[in-house]
């Protein structure tokens, strides 16, 4: 193994765009069979594969002596998660379907039983589907209206492109025909027989939605057709099972199609058509459709209902008015219930609406930070409502509602089988005032034997972008380094939702400098409380997280002691300015069009931090990539490692692994997953460990 650094060869590569010539040595890295490398990676260019190879091999013999440390990590992190656990049985007609891992499985069994209990019955096992394969992960699965069939899409290289198979459940026998090239995106049509799935194009983008009936030969009939490179394709089923959605929409414009389920051979009919910064999701209840729209003068959401008859704008009626500072998130449908999830003030909450009263009440929970999710229900006609719960400190649990009676039932507690106690740890929500006054919220967990100091080492999480908010939630993993002393911050900054649609605004295009300047502030402010000390903080994000990464490395390298960035998304301009990449056009709402725009151009020029990176110090760095990442493509980290090896001026330690058999999300078994996290945390405690050296 090496222990010198590679040093990537650098080639003259020139471009203009507006005037500006740009020189990018380290271009030749992405490989221009790219599409290719995607659905086999055998086929990667030698000379970039090598580089690949050398830096995980440099990565290697520059972690080798926390060897032993990784592997008491590894074994920490196992002995948290229960082996032979399974998930709630849910009802659906005579059976109730879920899924459980047996001792040493890497992988979920999807299983179902007859309703009330009796035999299970295995539907499928993807332990026996990975068997001999580097990497495998079940998209989706999911049986038909009748029981009797099992549709499943399977990503066997971590691209995401699938491949559907479909398996008589009476039989056990796969049936013959498979769908190649898939998302795996799918619905089934209520007849039991077809099913509308979508394929992906050249350029890795759900593109085409066609209608396969089981047992019929020859082509599938297209359904419908996205003529926008810039539009994500999705297919849905309402919760009262009567008409399929088919939706076009980027990150802040759709537009809905629907088909009634039971009528699959009838026209495509749009509800309302798109127009720029117009947003709306669909459900069904009787006679009418509900969206959740979102747009200028209802940017946190607003509830209206449509015919379903002619559910055009001109007939749309107000049903929950907008109330800024309230986010509307999701919205389940029942038939006497309507549920929706919102969120105020970087808190979410659930609402149930009795929709024959109009009689509204919320379920209540009372810890200081927490995340809550409602679970899709099988069945439309039910006084249960599913939800799961949990906080930093307190594991998830899983809850029936009964909706009616407004009284849960505890169906399911997460055990975590080394132990664990609430108790011994503290939570806590702080809010540190930014540049221009806003209040970036901070969830806190951290020992009870702690006490916060100036010698305290600090983990700071964050991402802000794309509207995701960040949950305050429970993770197992996180316990490592908060049982070694650390605090485990969340940075609740501008670019998510987490205190309504307007921090998603200020976080994104012109204003996405907020995004990297919050989480900055974040960590002085927790410096400046006494959370931590200078030279403690060590920093985290991955994809758009990890392009936050990259920024605050550029901008306050002297904040951060170590920074991991995972599946970073670094090279933002060369990225955006390629319009052939699987994410690029969907993706210009949210950054801005460096193409057309001078203005985008010289925005995204200013914080690329592949673009910024400058002669000065940098803090240790880990960096974590994927050979077939079709949202991070691999070339990005890697040009980037290659910059800040060329530019900086310290001995800190920098550090790239590129999973040669996985993509976006990493090992796709969860014991291999750990042992990528082991890794990770064993860089943090070592450069935690040489912070501490005299």
């Amino acid at each position: 193994m090496s222990t010198t650094p590679p040093c990537a060869t650098k080639k003259e590569h020139e471009t203009m765009h507006h005037g500006i010539t740009r020189n990018d040595p380290y271009a030749w890295m992405k490989d221009p069979r790219w599409q290719e490398v995607l659905r086999d990676p055998s086929l990667l260019e030698p000379e970039i594969r090598s580089y690949l190879e050398a830096e995980n091999a440099y990565m290697e013999a520059s972690l080798a002596g926390t060897k032993p440390l990784q592997e008491q990590l590894f074994a920490e992190l196992k002995a948290r998660i229960k082996e032979d656990d399974s998930s709630v049985p849910m009802p659906d007609g005579p059976w109730e379907y879920y899924r459980r891992f047996e001792t040493g499985g890497q992988y979920p069994i999807y299983c179902r039983q007859a309703r009330g209990g009796g035999a299970e019955e295995v539907l499928l096992d993807v332990n026996a589907l990975a068997a001999g394969k580097e990497f495998c992960r079940v998209m989706q699965a999911e049986p038909s209206p009748d029981h009797k069939v099992l549709a499943y899409a399977v990503d066997e290289n971590g691209s995401e492109i699938c491949v559907i198979r479909f398996k008589d459940l009476a039989t056990g026998e796969l049936l013959p025909h498979t769908i190649e090239q898939a998302s795996g995106d799918f619905e089934w049509a209520n007849d039991g027989k077809t099913l509308f799935y979508s394929i992906l194009d050249d350029n890795h983008r759900a593109k085409w939605v066609r209608r396969h009936t089981l047992g019929r030969d020859g082509d599938d009939p297209l359904v419908y057709e996205e003529p926008d490179d810039g539009f994500f394709t999705s297919i849905q089923k309402t919760e009262s099972g009567r008409f399929l959605l088919i939706s076009a929409h980027d990150h802040t414009t759709s537009e809905v199609h629907y088909l009634d389920a039971d009528n699959i051979t009838a026209p495509l009919r749009c509800i309302e058509e798109r127009q720029p910064d117009v947003l709306y999701r669909v459900t069904h209840h009787g006679e009418q459709f509900f969206l959740l729209l979102r747009e200028d003068n209802a940017k946190d959401g607003c509830i209206v209902t449509a015919p379903t008859a002619n559910p055009g704008r001109a007939q749309w009626q107000e049903w929950l008015p907008h109330e800024a500072g309230r986010l509307l998130e999701d919205v389940l449908m029942f038939d006497s219930y309507m549920v929706r999830r919102e969120t105020v003030n970087a808190l979410p909450r659930i609402v149930v609406r009795d929709l024959s009263s109009g009689a509204e009440h919320e379920v209540a929970f009372e810890e200081a930070a927490y995340e809550l999710g409602l679970v899709p229900c099988r069945e439309f006609t039910t006084n249960t409502l599913r939800f799961a719960y949990s906080s930093m400190t307190t594991p998830q649990r899983v809850f029936d509602y009964d909706m009616q009676e407004r009284s849960r039932d505890l169906r399911k507690e997460q055990e975590v089988p080394s132990g664990h106690n609430p108790a011994d740890y503290k939570t806590e929500r702080v809010f540190a005032k930014t540049h221009d006054g806003e209040e970036v919220p901070v969830t806190l967990l951290y020992s009870a034997n702690t006490k916060p100091c100036r010698d305290t080492p600090l983990f700071l999480y964050g991402y802000g972008s794309y509207g995701y908010s960040m949950p305050a939630s429970f993770a197992t993993s996180r316990f490592s380094l908060v049982d070694r002393g650390f605090v485990f911050a969340i940075a609740h900054i501008r670019g998510g939702k987490e205190r309504g649609y307007r921090w998603y605004e200020q976080g994104k295009r012109a204003h996405k400098e907020n995004t990297f300047r919050d989480f900055i502030r974040c960590a002085e402010h927790l410096i400046e409380t006494g959370y931590t000390g200078p030279g403690k903080v060590v920093a985290n994000g991955g994809s758009a997280g990890g392009m936050l990464m990259g920024a605050i490395a550029n901008m306050r390298p002297d904040l951060f002691h170590a920074i991991v960035a995972a599946v970073p998304f670094v090279d933002v301009l060369n990225t955006m300015l390629d319009k052939d990449l699987p994410l690029t056009p969907p993706e210009w709402p949210e950054w801005g069009n460096p193409i057309d725009s001078k203005e985008a151009y010289d925005t995204i020029a200013a914080y690329s931090p592949y673009d910024n990176v400058a002669a000065k110090d940098y803090p240790h760095m880990l960096v974590l990539a994927g050979l077939t990442d079709p949202r991070v493509t691999y070339w990005e980290p890697a040009k980037w490692v290659a910059r800040l090896r060329e530019r900086k001026t310290d001995d800190n330690r920098l550090l790239l692994k590129t999973n040669m058999g996985a993509g976006h999300a990493g090992a796709s078994g969860r014991f291999d997953y750990l042992k990528e996290t082991a890794l990770m945390y064993a860089f943090v405690l070592e450069c935690v460990a040489l912070a501490s050296a005299p």
